[in-house]
């Protein structure tokens, strides 16, 4: 029997593919902040009204309303709610239809602080085989400050999106889908993703098209990308069996995803810096006796998602890396 599996890391770097921004599938009134009076340009391609109001931080934690966020240029909101480069403390995110979520940085990422759904799109800085300060610079209090604004050899701007899985050729076979997002800057597979009150599960990998070398695999149980609530010492793991055709061949292999938030700080990115988590992640792939391991780092900031990625090269033994296949970071 001929086996083959998908490319060991590529579900890590589709963790930073729901920074929330402007995306409208219906002819828009507005396509940037500039052509509306409010400023704001709606996810639906509309203005939002003049007087829309911004919530700040009352004790309570806004709720997401199933839109993704908006900014006046139409792009991820800044850390700052004005130019990029600012602090995120306390500033209200804008999201579609008036609502809002307003980062409280209490240490603690909610359901509600963390966007899962279709529609978004944001651009990020992306380089491969570089070398990178996973570690950065440990503060008196325990905290960390990681600094990923400057130039990686080979950057280049690349327009993320999370896409409506319905309607598309796979979409019977993953009824639950939430979105589907490409899994990495150098493969054209996607990952079908479900986002539920209690994690981010990844369901399945596939081709954007059918055909004699398509790739369609599920997994038994999801495996779980990220968890919710989070906060420094947070745990989660899963085991799934894999199943189904990769690039037309059969496909059956085990994965095991364990992650932790093992470090808290601040994170710089060519945007602007975040307060952020961090989540270390190990995936372990067993196929046909062969065990191959790959490490990530996702920096995950309230409100906003994952804000910056790391994926190591195949085989990395070391959670805090530094050769790295891919970096992204959110970029204006």
């Amino acid at each position: 029997m001929l086996h083959r599996s998908i490319p060991v890391g590529l579900a890590l770097a589709a963790l930073a593919a729901m920074i929330p921004s402007a995306c409208s599938t219906s002819p828009p009134q507005c396509e940037v902040g500039a052509d509306c009076a409010s400023g704001v340009c709606e996810s639906s391609g509309r203005c939002a009204p003049v007087s829309t109001t911004t919530a700040h931080d009352s004790g309570t934690t806004p709720t997401l309303d199933g839109s993704p966020v908006t900014t006046p240029d139409g792009g991820p909101s800044s850390p700052d709610g004005g130019d990029p480069g600012g602090d995120d403390t306390g500033s209200p995110v804008p999201l579609g239809d008036g609502g809002v979520c307003v980062p409280n940085d209490d240490g603690t990422i909610v359901r509600e602080e963390f966007p899962m759904l279709a529609g978004l799109h944001a651009n990020y800085e992306i380089a491969e085989n570089v070398t990178v300060d996973t570690a950065g610079v440990t503060n008196a209090d325990g905290s960390r400050a990681w600094d990923f604004s400057g130039a990686l050899s080979g950057d280049h701007t690349v327009l993320v999106t999370t896409d409506d899985p319905s309607g598309q050729w796979f979409s019977s076979k993953f009824a639950s889908a939430t979105y589907t997002t490409k899994l990495s800057d150098t493969a054209t597979l996607l990952g079908v993703l479900q986002g539920s009150q209690s994690a981010l599960a990844l369901l399945g990998v596939v081709s954007p098209t059918s055909g004699t070398g398509q790739t369609e695999v599920s997994y038994a149980p999801p495996a779980d990308l990220m968890s919710v609530p989070m906060k420094l010492g947070t745990a989660w793991s899963s085991t799934s069996n894999v199943t189904g055709t990769a690039e037309g061949l059969v496909a059956d292999y085990v994965e095991q995803y364990a992650s932790k938030v093992d470090a808290y700080g601040t994170m710089k990115t060519p945007y602007g810096t975040f307060d952020v988590l961090r989540v270390q992640t190990t995936l372990t792939r067993t196929d046909l006796g062969v065990v191959t391991v790959t490490q990530s780092l996702s920096f995950v900031a309230e409100c906003f998602g994952p804000v910056a990625s790391v994926t190591s090269q195949t085989d990395e033994t070391q959670t805090q890396f530094t050769h790295a296949a891919e970096v992204r970071r959110l970029t204006p």
